[in-house]
């Protein structure tokens, strides 16, 4: 696993041993990226589940000016901060070692550009992490929300409401993982 491109290009990441934690595949994360190439400049990341860190490094690798980074586990807060070392990103982030609902409580008036979802899919966390990302006025009309999931349904959980405060603006599969890319409607928030 490395960053693809901008100024850590290259740079290899360490990522956690074992299973307990599963990084974003290099197609998976190409593709992401390809899709959201001219929104990253000069924006503020939230990636929560964040794992090694990859998302939200390849996104200040690509001009994006501050990142959040959480996770709940300690092993992989302390790969987060290897990588953030290794990339000569590290005075571009913040790193939390939380559950993402009660850090989104924490964050005072933060609001993000590009938030990045990709818990472990048997958790299928993504609708009450959307629902607290609005109830805390985390978003702005222009944000996205890239979900990564093992179905496209469990991105809403199949709650209709949830889904009406969102416009799909892009949903494919790579192998095991759909990829959705979200924004909220302006009147939900």
């Amino acid at each position: 696993m490395r960053i693809i491109t901008g100024s850590a290009r290259g740079v290899s990441l360490l990522t956690l041993p074992g299973e307990a934690t599963r990084p974003t595949a290099e197609r998976t994360k190409e593709a992401v990226f390809s899709m959201i190439q001219f929104d990253i400049e000069g924006r503020k990341i939230l990636d929560l589940f964040a794992g090694s860190g990859q998302l939200a490094l390849e996104a200040l690798s690509r001009g994006a000016v501050s990142a959040i980074l959480c996770d709940k586990s300690k092993d992989a807060i302390n790969i987060i901060k290897k990588n953030a070392e290794k990339t000569r990103l590290s005075d571009k982030c913040k790193i939390y070692s939380s559950d993402a609902q009660t850090l989104l409580g924490r964050l005072g008036d933060e609001r993000f550009d590009i938030v990045f979802l990709d818990p472990p899919y048997a958790l299928k966390t993504i609708p009450s992490v959307l629902s607290s990302l609005v109830a805390n006025n985390r978003l702005k009309p222009t944000s996205i929300i890239v979900c990564e999931t093992a179905e496209a349904y469990d991105v809403f959980g199949n709650d209709d409401a949830l889904g009406d405060k969102f416009n799909i603006k892009k949903q494919t599969r790579y192998g095991a993982a759909c990829v959705t890319i979200i924004s909220p409607k302006e009147e939900c928030l």
